[in-house]
């Protein structure tokens, strides 16, 4: 079980985010069955843990009202992106999963053509999205491209071209690493960046030399491995009424995890590196004057998670 101080973040989480959500569809397209479709998952339930990072990082920052209900709409516009992954990862054709969020997955509710139409929906939906409010302040364009970028090829989709052309191989530790911090680290780095990209509206070129930049998408790249080889790990020893999603499924589909590679001591043993470099990080922004106490919640959480 989550202690208090992580549970009261996701409740703080979800008052701050599910305004933003129920609005991002229009009430005229509000009884189409593919807007039903994404409704269905998008409020499936779930951690919110990347809507968490984005009002974590606008926390430290300590960012002003105006600059916080910016990154409020960048935080639903992730969500929205991650649902879309999660609907397609759950089809036949690629996980093949019943369960998702302890709930049947889209397609077992909709069908697969509603089901595909409803993650197309929320991509697309969220492309807008940041087109919009790069018009409101072209201030915003790099953080909005940056986003897009981490959801694309050389994100979440080059992950998972990673991923599914090495089902029933044997890959190498670091083809692993990079397949994860792409599928499952890019929208992570997006969450946790993205609001200071907000906050100094920075150029693509400020943000490679930016030293607060640098640090918080190394920061990303911590949390985003140590929560994939968490998962790996209760993939072997959870189950699927704990999980909220089915259990084995790794195994299942001969998929290279940390688990397959480094045994479950060897993962285990990752898993507490990752987190040791999370904790040096948030000391070197906590010498800075960073207020870093609900960073340090989100990751004892990670470190102990059983869901």
């Amino acid at each position: 079980m989550e202690n208090a101080d992580i549970m009261a973040l996701m409740e703080r989480t979800e008052e701050w985010i599910l305004p933003e959500l129920w609005n991002v569809f229009g009430k005229d397209v509000s009884e189409d069955i593919t807007v039903k479709a994404a409704m269905y998952s998008l409020f499936a339930g779930g951690k919110r843990l990347r809507p968490m990072m984005m009002m974590l990082t606008s926390d430290m920052l300590g960012l002003d009202e105006s600059a916080d209900a910016d990154v409020k709409y960048f935080a639903a516009t992730l969500e929205m992106i991650h649902t879309y992954s999660l609907i397609h990862d759950d089809l036949p054709a690629m996980d093949n999963d019943d369960l998702r969020r302890g709930k049947p997955t889209c397609h077992k509710v909709f069908g697969e053509g509603i089901a595909t139409l409803a993650g197309d929906l929320l991509l697309n939906s969220a492309m807008e999205r940041l087109f919009r409010i790069s018009e409101k302040d072209n201030g915003y364009i790099y953080a909005a491209s940056a986003l897009a970028k981490n959801a694309g090829i050389y994100g979440m989709i080059g992950g998972q071209s990673i991923d599914i052309s090495s089902t029933d191989k044997k890959i190498s530790l670091d083809l692993l690493i990079e397949l994860q911090e792409k599928k499952t680290g890019a929208l992570i780095e997006a969450a946790v960046v993205t609001p200071y990209y907000v906050s100094k509206k920075l150029t693509s070129e400020e943000s490679m030399t930016d030293g607060t930049a640098i640090e918080l998408r190394k920061l990303a790249s911590h949390i985003g491995l140590a929560f994939q080889i968490r998962d790996d790990i209760l993939d072997v020893i959870s189950d699927s009424a704990v999980l909220g999603k089915s259990t084995g499924k790794d195994e299942r589909d001969s998929k290279a995890t940390f688990v397959t590679l480094l045994g479950l001591k060897g993962a285990e043993m990752r898993m507490e590196e990752e987190i040791n470099s999370i904790r040096d990080i948030l000391s070197c922004f906590r010498q800075k004057g960073f207020d870093t106490a609900n960073y340090e919640t989100l990751t004892d959480y990670l470190a102990d998670r059983d869901r």
